[in-house]
């Protein structure tokens, strides 16, 4: 059966294939292959966005992301999802954001994927959900922190593009940081574990616009840099790809119970091994000691990279292959659209 799937991003991220954030990375994923498994599919988000199937563009939010922003974009993503519902007519409707609960459909079926730590979202909005409206994590490990009373189906694990990472480059002397730059990401661990590791660290990644982010950067980032420390900015796909092949190693010194990570399977298909922080979902990413290391602080995280030379990149590329494949998480999501448009036609 035939489906029309609307995909809703995040307000503030755009999607597309250089798009910076996880869960951008997987609609953008989601919205190809439905469209090329011949379903139709809409993407609701920024206009500076790039899709695969019908783009229902919003207009991109300029300024500082703060609560004013936040409320005139939650305004906007309700009216245009009521006008996406009556005009469109989709089976059902599936949102990505954090704030998912600020625009959430009054009817019909909806998934929601919890992309982040589910102690980021507000309790009642995993608790308080109409009939109709299901959610899923991305990983065991953010499964089992679930509030008492949340209301989860099976976690559909993330994947990546194993194959479109195979490319070769030879291995250089730095080591790689990519990602949101904001102070939970901990980059300004992974600029003191280079400098005590003595290598070079490229830093991949984009400010956004948080008053808190912007600050963190200023404060703690751009003072550390110089000629063994380069902020890169946002990546495109091909130099991301070109970055995470020549890296020694992938440093993620993470504050936050990460709830998968796109960038290590990323790494790991490339064979650059991955040295991270032992918290959340990267337990189950990373094999410690065979495809890089968990660590706990910026002192451990410096001999590991001293350590990398070790280990196989072959292994790395073998369990990528192996276990993050983008095709079994796409299959699995439109399985689930069938499954929870089934579910809603018979309760109607």
């Amino acid at each position: 059966m035939s489906l029309t799937v609307v995909n809703v991003a995040y307000p503030f991220a755009a999607v597309g294939p250089d798009a910076v954030g996880g869960a951008e990375q997987v609609l953008t994923a989601l919205d190809k292959a439905l469209t090329q498994a011949g379903h139709r599919s809409i993407v609701l988000a920024s206009e500076d966005s790039v899709v695969s199937g019908m783009h229902w563009p919003v207009r991109k939010q300029e300024g500082a992301i703060d609560q004013r922003a936040r409320a005139r974009a939650w305004g906007i993503y309700r009216e245009t999802i009521d006008t996406i519902r009556r005009s469109c007519k989709p089976d059902i409707v599936h949102l990505h954001g954090i704030d998912f609960h600020s625009y959430c459909p009054n009817e019909g079926a909806t998934l929601v994927t919890l992309h982040l730590p589910l102690s980021w979202y507000p309790q009642t909005a995993l608790q308080d959900v109409r009939p109709g409206v299901w959610m899923n994590g991305v990983s065991e490990t953010q499964h089992r922190s679930a509030p008492r009373g949340a209301r989860l189906l099976s976690p559909i694990g993330n994947g990546v593009d194993v194959d479109a990472f195979s490319s070769r480059h030879a291995k250089r002397n730095f080591a790689l940081f990519l990602g949101r730059v904001c102070p939970e990401k901990g980059v300004h661990l992974a600029i003191e574990a280079a400098r005590k590791a003595g290598v070079a660290l490229m830093i991949g990644g984009k400010v956004f616009a948080y008053e808190e982010h912007e600050h963190y950067f200023k404060t703690q980032i751009a003072p550390g840099l110089g000629p063994l420390c380069n902020f890169l900015g946002a990546l495109t796909f091909a130099r991301k790809r070109r970055f995470l092949a020549a890296a020694r190693c992938l440093l993620i010194p993470s504050l936050a119970e990460e709830t998968s990570s796109l960038v290590a399977m990323e790494a790991m298909a490339c064979g650059t091994p991955v040295i991270g922080f032992r918290r959340g979902a990267l337990c189950e990413i990373v094999s410690d000691g065979r495809t890089g290391f968990l660590v706990e602080n910026a002192e451990e995280m410096a001999e590991a990279i001293g350590s990398v030379a070790k280990l196989d990149a072959s292994l790395c590329k073998a369990e990528a292959q192996a276990r993050f494949s983008l095709d079994a998480m796409c299959t699995n999501y439109i399985e689930r659209y069938h499954d929870l448009v089934g579910r809603w036609a018979a309760a109607a």
